[in-house]
């Protein structure tokens, strides 16, 4: 018989089983809160425990960053990263639906430094150029979007000397297709993924 936990579990999960109904802020000043998901094929949010390692470890540069999701999704990693002290989000989401979720999220969180861009990430990348402090790459893992954008922001500099980019790929990617002026300082895997953290030298 299941547990009460797994089935309370099961109970979130979409009919696509692949991510749950609702994401979490686990920590910060919106600590507990939960925004709502749209049931869309192949959306991938961060797992809690992941999203929970990956922000330890971004913890002593938070406060005050610049930030920016290119594969938004829900939006999960830049609003946790505005409730845990990050000065400025934007989050780019080419998919009309999520990013029509992204911004109902930032209103229902009166998100005032939160900007939501509807755009494809290579288009955006390939535009005027801001630079960030913290960059997340989480793209469709079935694409070379790793590799492309990593590229863009290191040959338009997007990402400040010295800032971070966080990047999800498929476990089995034994060498990330970052540039050479990344160095990967962190690295776990959790399930099929496996998630990273560089810094650009």
């Amino acid at each position: 018989m299941d547990s009460p936990k797994k089935r309370a579990r099961a109970a979130t999960t979409s009919k696509h089983g692949d991510y749950p109904g609702v994401v979490r802020i686990i920590s910060g000043a919106w600590r507990g809160r939960r925004l709502q998901v749209p049931d869309v094929a192949g959306l991938r949010p961060t797992p809690d425990r992941v999203r929970e390692t990956v922000f330890n470890w971004l913890r002593p540069w938070l406060s005050g960053a610049h930030c920016i999701d290119l594969f938004a999704g829900t939006g999960a990693l830049c609003l946790e990263a505005l409730s845990q002290g990050a000065a400025r989000v934007v989050m780019v989401e080419k998919r009309p639906a999520l990013a029509a979720n992204l911004r109902h999220s930032v209103a229902v969180l009166a998100a005032e430094n939160a900007e939501v861009v509807e755009a494809d990430a290579i288009e955006y990348l390939a535009g005027p150029v801001e630079q960030f402090d913290i960059v997340f790459v989480d793209p469709p893992f079935q694409s070379d979007l790793i590799a492309r954008s990593s590229q863009m922001i290191e040959q338009h500099g997007w990402l400040v000397s010295g800032g971070f980019a966080y990047i999800e790929a498929p476990r089995e990617m034994a060498t990330l297709p970052v540039p050479d002026s990344w160095e990967l300082i962190r690295s776990q895997q959790a399930g099929n993924v496996g998630y990273h953290l560089a810094r650009r030298r």
